[in-house]
C-alpha cells in the first residue's frame, strides 16, 4: 500500500513539475519568442491534416508551414520546412496540432526535457549506476544541456524523442519486457534515418532468438500505423520519398563521413566516401555476424554501439541533435570509469561531462557561421566514439552491461 501510494505521489510531482516546465517556456520563450522550427513543420503538417484537411505534402500546407517560418513563401536555397515525416507522425502529434502554437511548442519543449531525463534514469537503471547526489545532479543538467541534446530542445526536434525510444527498447530488453521493446521501436520508426540499421539488428536478432513478442509487438504496431497512413492518404509514401529526395537541394551538409571526405580531405572525395562507407558497414555485418549467427550475447551492447555509430557516421542526411544517441556508448564508459577507481572515479566522469558540455559549445561558438553550424560540429562525436569502440572492445565483452534478458549465449 505504501508503495502504491510513493508511486503516486511520484507521478503527481512529475505531472506538477512538467505544468510549471510548460508554464515557465510558454511565458519566457514561446509566446514571445515563438521558434523550434524543427518542431513547427511537423505541428504544422498535422494541423493543416487534422483541421483543414489537407494533405500534409501537400504544396498548400507546405506553404502554410513557410509563411509560420518566414512569414512569406520560401527564397530559392532556404529550407522550405517540409513535413517530411511518415505519415502516421500526423497521429502521433495530433493532440499539439489542436493546440495553439505557443503552448504547443511549450508542451513539446516540456516533453523533450522530460525524455532526456527519462533517458538518464533509464540509462542509469540499465548500467546498475548509483551515483552519489552530487554526480547524480550533473548528470541530469549533463543530460539537457549537452550540446547534442540542448541544441535538439532549442530545434524541438524530434529526434530526442527517437532517442529516448531507442534507450526504452533497450531498457526493455534488458529486464525481459519484449513488448515493450518491440512497440518502442516501432514507434521510433518517425525518423527512420536514426533507425535504419539499429532496427533491423535488433529485429533480425529478434528472430534468431524467436523473441516473438518483440517481433509481434513490433508488427503489429508499426503495422497498424502503416495501414492507417495508407487508408487516410493512399499517396502518402511516394510523397513522402519526394521531400526527402529533395533534402541536398537545401541542405549544405550531409553526414559525418561526407565531411571528412569532402571538407577537410577533399582528396579522398566520393570514392573515398563510398570505400570507407564499405569498410564501416563490413565491420558492422561482422559483429551482427557474431551477435545473431554465433550468438554471443556478451557482444550484443558493442555491436548496438557500433550499429548507432556506424548509422550517423554514414547516414545521407543528419543532424547534430541525433548524436544524444552517443550518450548511450558513454554512460558505458563512464560507469567503467567509475568501476575502475571507486575514489577517483566519479570526479573524473564530472570532469568529462563538464568538458563535453563546454567543449562541444565552444566550438559551436567559435566555428559558427551566421545561423548555420560549421561542419567541424558533426566530426568530433561521431568519429570519437567510433575510435574509443574499436579500443575498447573487450571492455564491452567482459562488462556485457546491455545484453538484453533471456540472451542465450553459445560456446567460444
Amino acid at each position: 500500500m505504501k508503495a502504491r501510494r510513493d508511486i503516486g505521489l511520484l507521478i503527481l510531482a512529475g505531472l506538477l513539475a512538467f505544468a510549471a516546465v510548460s508554464w515557465g517556456i510558454y511565458t519566457f520563450k514561446s509566446k514571445p519568442y515563438p521558434g523550434a522550427n524543427d518542431f513547427y513543420s511537423r505541428w504544422s503538417g498535422a494541423r493543416s491534416f487534422w483541421l483543414d484537411g489537407l494533405d500534409p505534402y501537400g504544396e498548400e500546407a507546405s506553404l502554410a508551414i513557410q509563411i509560420g517560418i518566414y512569414g512569406r513563401p520560401v527564397r530559392e536555397g532556404e529550407d522550405p520546412g517540409y513535413f517530411a515525416y511518415p505519415m502516421y507522425t500526423t497521429l502521433l502529434i495530433a493532440p499539439l496540432a489542436l493546440l495553439p502554437y505557443a503552448w504547443a511548442e511549450a508542451t513539446w519543449l516540456a516533453l523533450l526535457i522530460a525524455l532526456q531525463i527519462g533517458a538518464l534514469a533509464l540509462l542509469i537503471d540499465i548500467f546498475n549506476w548509483r551515483p552519489g547526489l552530487l554526480l547524480l545532479s550533473l548528470s541530469v543538467l549533463w543530460a539537457i544541456l549537452v550540446y547534442p541534446a540542448s541544441r535538439g530542445i532549442l530545434l524541438g526536434q524530434p529526434g530526442l524523442v527517437v532517442y529516448f525510444l531507442e534507450v526504452l527498447a533497450l531498457w526493455a530488453l534488458a529486464r525481459g519486457r519484449d513488448g515493450l521493446a518491440g512497440a518502442a521501436l516501432a514507434l521510433s520508426t518517425i525518423k527512420p534515418q536514426m533507425g535504419f540499421l539499429f532496427v533491423p539488428f535488433l529485429l533480425l536478432w529478434g528472430l534468431r532468438e524467436r523473441r516473438w513478442r518483440l517481433i509481434g509487438a513490433f508488427a503489429l504496431i508499426w503495422g497498424g500505423l502503416m495501414a492507417w497512413s495508407f487508408i487516410v492518404l493512399p499517396g502518402w509514401f511516394g510523397e513522402w520519398w519526394e521531400q526527402l529526395a529533395r533534402y541536398p537541394s537545401y541542405t549544405a551538409i550531409g553526414s559525418p563521413l561526407w565531411v571528412l571526405t569532402r571538407v577537410y580531405l577533399p582528396f579522398l572525395g566520393a570514392p573515398g566516401e563510398t570505400v570507407i562507407s564499405g569498410a564501416l558497414l563490413a565491420l558492422l555485418v561482422w559483429a551482427w555476424w557474431r551477435v545473431i549467427i554465433r550468438r554471443r550475447g556478451t557482444e550484443f551492447g558493442w555491436a548496438v554501439a557500433l550499429t548507432l555509430t556506424v548509422t550517423h557516421l554514414i547516414a545521407v542526411r543528419t543532424a547534430t541533435p541525433h548524436f544524444v544517441v552517443f550518450n548511450i556508448p558513454l554512460y558505458f564508459y563512464f560507469v567503467a570509469l567509475i568501476a575502475a577507481d571507486r575514489r577517483r572515479g566519479p570526479r573524473v566522469v564530472a570532469l568529462a561531462q563538464i568538458v563535453l558540455i563546454v567543449g562541444l559549445w565552444a566550438l559551436f561558438l567559435l566555428t559558427v557561421q551566421g545561423k548555420f553550424e560549421h561542419p567541424a560540429m558533426y566530426l568530433p562525436l561521431p568519429f570519437g566514439m567510433l575510435i574509443l569502440l574499436l579500443i575498447s572492445r573487450r571492455l564491452w565483452l567482459e562488462q556485457a552491461l546491455l545484453t538484453p534478458r533471456g540472451s542465450r549465449e553459445t560456446a567460444a
